[in-house]
């Protein structure tokens, strides 16, 4: 199937062959579909805290950073905008002229671009626009056509080419702020150490790290001062070795025109290498869109703090259970053995089937020693408001063994009428505001690749050339990717989720300044 040329494109790629093999019979046998059992709800494995709970879980927070625990906040950041502005980008292919710009905008299926354009003032990125581009003609018309060539070409803003990280969102009186902008506030706002220092981490594409360095060392003078903070920010690229190669319909090695084999990158769970380079105790993921201006910044920042609280709560429980167990065998007392078993089912949430139940205490020490030495991740989840996305629900994972998971759409069989019916029952869904603690008992990283599910990513049908091809995803960054993970689901307010999808999310009461 492969020649040697082959294999030394997959060795100049920092691949290895078996590893391609494998993805080539992931082609050809499929994904297995996720066991959903149930979805998590309040009080079935979504955790609801009260006023009191969170002033302790804070609490707990803020007395760890001060003894001087390790903080970074990891931000995918290098998905391009251009999605953002799709409708926008088809306005302006149909629209040739600008008499023809005026006509379409009066038609339904153009809707959204003419609320683009009747709100146009309420864009922070408007105060950029040329004097000239604001001011309407005779007949009360503003030059659609050219504002278009402005914002989303190289002849102005070129925000069809810059990543979403990098575009005006919030308005601040004559200023405004960037998504990257609004992180560095939201780090220095949680994420100080007990030096003062915020630490953060974006991944970015190698086309748009220059304009993310720039940005973000300007953003770090300005801060700097007013939060008493001082920035270490980092940058990482998608590493080559993490794409999939692309296969044809008949699951062949799809070759491109030169005759070498294509690869693509492997969607949000290859940055599962990027993570696993991060060297801090606490680890907050959050998405480069989901941002508000200050105005609405304080129950994001309690709830950061909280989350937080929540997993270095049960993480120290975790470790003091996992010392008792190193103990030899016989010097474990029965009663503690029973205390972390049903530690384990019912606070984490991990249940064994009929099968795994050890009679013997040789036999149960190293499963439960197994089951404790884990990642952990506490996870925030908001109400189910109709927005896309994966859900938190009780499944049956490969080892046998029952769990919380993050569950995404194209994990379920559709053709499952009882799989179907519990998706439909899910309560709540996943707005990435994760917060992961990567050091074992003795402080040791985890290798967190040790830790994913293979068995769950995904084919899609692509095409390039002209011609039909078959693309392979990696297990979702949050949801495959930490399919081992010890995990915890926590309730979060819909107020701290505020994704930015299309550009007219911006004209929402959340991302205006009052």
């Amino acid at each position: 199937m492969f020649t040697e040329k082959d294999i030394q494109q997959i060795s100049n790629r920092g691949s290895q062959l078996p590893e391609v093999e494998h993805q080539i019979e992931n082609f050809k046998k499929g994904f297995p579909f996720m066991n959903v059992l149930r979805p998590a709800t309040v009080n079935d494995g979504i955790i609801k805290l009260d006023e009191g709970r969170i002033e302790r879980y804070i609490g707990i927070f803020e007395h760890e950073v001060n003894r001087g625990i390790a903080i970074e906040k990891f931000v995918p950041a290098s998905g391009a905008a251009s999605r953002m502005f799709q409708k926008l980008f088809a306005f302006q292919d149909a629209a040739q002229s600008q008499e023809q710009a005026v006509s379409l905008l009066k038609e339904e299926a153009h809707a959204d671009v003419r609320a683009f354009f009747d709100n146009l003032p309420k864009f922070a990125f408007y105060h950029q626009l040329p004097d000239e581009l604001k001011k309407a003609d005779g007949d009360g018309h503003i030059s659609y056509r050219e504002i278009l060539e402005f914002v989303l070409t190289e002849k102005g803003l070129n925000y069809g080419f810059l990543p979403k990280g990098l575009l005006q969102f919030h308005q601040y009186g004559e200023k405004s702020r960037t998504p990257v902008e609004e992180h560095m506030v939201e780090g220095a706002l949680y994420g100080k150490d007990s030096g003062r220092q915020v630490s953060l981490h974006f991944t970015v594409s190698p086309e748009h790290l220059s304009y993310f360095e720039e940005k973000t060392d300007e953003a770090a003078k300005k801060y700097e001062h007013q939060y008493g903070a001082h920035y270490q920010v980092g940058f990482s690229e998608q590493k080559p070795s993490t794409d999939t190669i692309a296969v044809t319909p008949k699951n062949e090695p799809f070759r491109q025109k030169d005759g070498s084999l294509l690869f693509r990158p492997g969607g949000h769970g290859a940055l599962l290498e990027n993570l696993n380079d991060i060297d801090s105790d606490i680890i907050f993921i959050k998405n480069i869109d989901n941002v508000v201006p200050d105005r609405l910044k304080e129950p994001t920042v309690r709830y950061k703090k909280a989350l937080a609280g929540v997993l270095l709560y049960y993480r120290q429980r975790v470790f003091n259970y996992l010392r008792e167990l190193e103990k030899n065998s016989a010097a474990v007392p029965d009663k503690l053995i029973a205390e972390i078993s049903d530690f384990l089912t019912k606070e984490l949430c991990v249940e064994a089937v009929e099968s795994q139940y050890y009679t013997e205490k040789e036999d149960l020490i190293p499963y439960l020693r197994n089951k404790l030495n884990r990642p952990i991740r506490v996870c925030g989840m908001v109400k189910n408001g109709g927005e896309p996305g994966g859900g938190p629900f009780w499944a049956r994972n490969a080892d046998n063994t029952i769990s919380l998971q993050i569950v995404e759409g194209s994990q379920i069989d559709k053709e499952n009428e009882e799989q179907t019916k519990i998706v439909g029952q899910s309560t709540h869904f996943n707005p990435v505001d994760l917060v992961c603690g990567v050091r074992d008992s003795k402080g040791e990283k985890f290798d967190l690749l040790k830790y994913r599910d293979p068995n769950t990513g995904f084919i899609s049908h692509k095409s390039k050339e002209g011609k039909p091809l078959k693309a392979q995803e990696l297990p979702g960054l949050w949801n495959g990717a930490m399919a081992d993970w010890i995990t915890l689901f926590v309730e979060v307010p819909v107020i701290t989720f505020n994704p930015v999808k299309t550009v007219n999310d911006l004209l929402r009461k959340e991302h205006q300044d009052s």
